[in-house]
């Protein structure tokens, strides 16, 4: 089944060329399901047979990988979405339209089933659904964005709602898979919108902090309704945090303006439905050609916690337990597929501060350095909350 994108959304791809890596390195580009059971990515073979998806199994005593080659080498583009029943979406670009097909292990070999193509110069699979079963993509236009439903629906693909602009990122509001969130360029400026699934595809604005300000969101947590954005409304680009459904300005905590290293939020700790600010969020710390460390920051200690991520971390790549233990993937020469179950200092389980030692915690195979405190700077007082103005993240009933 091949179905063709609107006439509107035809243009040039967004996308940008990437150097080859080495033959014995991996991608990064590690998804993992919302309930946190399986991850997918793209794995690099140390000899000659290229790319091939790769499922790893994250909810037993365990983590283990499964490789799910096809007749032949994926390409490095394409994209690949693991779903709660242990089954792998992928998308591969072939020609001018994208094919869609489900992965699945058969005893030595993988079984596929094709769910159908999209004819259009560019798409882009959305993060896992938080039913597990459903799989969304954008088609990307010149003048507006197209919202697919690429597996779950009744049938092959389903175009679900058109939003004018260029739209990129994606985040979930809710646990119902109702409320998508997208960055919208729009104008020249860049706001997040939330797409409503449950009235057609009904588009609102989200963050819109200022009017001339570009707002963008880069974590939700839909337990909590923390959200974390950038936004250069303080003049410059800076991390903001706010809650979903409050009436509180966003905050842009001093702690998370780094002068020397670039922060990029990558989990959040669930089931902390009546307690946002006590909900942990992890961020990727980049500090030049270095090796990517790990932050760890909650609002309501106003302080940043950072240290080195296990040996062979995919960096940016975790996810939270809702007990507080950070679980970080790594691959190294003698581990090809290791999971790190850590805890930070204070937590139930880890050793408070001011024992031997202030670190995160290995409760299994992996290591961490220890963890130090990003204080806020001397003398700065923190930066003026900045009102959302006319979209105060009211939850949708």
């Amino acid at each position: 089944m091949t179905v063709c994108a609107p006439q509107g959304t035809q243009s040039t791809p967004q996308s940008t060329p990437r150097s080859a890596p080495p033959l014995d390195m991996r991608r990064t580009a590690f998804t993992v399901t919302v309930d946190g059971s399986y991850a997918a990515w793209l794995a690099l073979g140390r000899g000659t047979d290229g790319w091939f998806p790769e499922r790893w199994t994250l909810d037993g005593p365990e983590p283990y990988a499964v490789s799910l080659p096809g007749s032949q080498p994926e390409e490095p583009d394409s994209e690949v979405l693991p779903l709660s029943d242990g089954r792998v979406l992928i998308r591969r670009r072939v020609a001018e339209r994208y094919a869609l097909s489900l992965l699945y292990p058969t005893g030595p070999g993988t079984g596929e089933l094709p769910l159908g193509t999209i004819e259009c110069p560019y798409l882009s699979l959305l993060p896992p659904a938080p039913d597990g079963s459903s799989a969304y993509a954008l088609v990307h236009g010149e003048r507006s964005t197209t919202l697919w439903r690429v597996h779950g629906g009744a049938g092959g693909p389903e175009l679900l709602a058109t939003v004018q602009g260029r739209c990129e990122g994606g985040a979930w509001l809710d646990r119902s898979g109702r409320l998508l969130a997208l960055d919208r360029e729009l104008e020249g400026l860049t706001k997040t919108v939330v797409v409503d699934l449950g009235r057609g595809g009904e588009t609102s604005p989200l963050l819109q902090i200022t009017d001339k300000s570009n707002d963008r969101l880069l974590l939700a947590e839909p337990d909590s309704g923390l959200l974390l954005v950038r936004s250069d409304a303080p003049g410059v680009d800076r991390l903001g945090w706010g809650v979903l459904g409050s009436s509180r300005p966003v905050r842009f905590p001093e702690c998370l303006l780094l002068p020397d290293a670039s922060l990029t939020p990558f989990a959040a700790q669930p089931g902390q439905g009546l307690s946002p600010e006590e909900c942990s969020v992890a961020f990727r710390v980049d500090r030049g050609a270095a090796d990517s460390w790990v932050g760890v920051w909650r609002p309501a200690t106003k302080r940043l916690r950072q240290f080195p991520g296990p040996t062979g971390w995919l960096p940016g790549a975790g996810l939270w337990t809702a007990c507080g233990e950070l679980r970080l993937p790594f691959v190294t020469a003698g581990v090809p597929c290791g999971l790190a179950r850590l805890r930070m200092p204070g937590e139930a389980g880890a050793p408070e501060p001011g024992g031997e030692t202030e670190r995160a915690v290995p409760v299994v195979e992996g290591t961490a350095g220890t963890a130090t405190e990003g204080a806020e700077p001397d003398g700065s007082a923190p930066a003026r909350p900045v009102p959302l103005q006319q979209a105060p993240c009211a939850r949708t009933p």
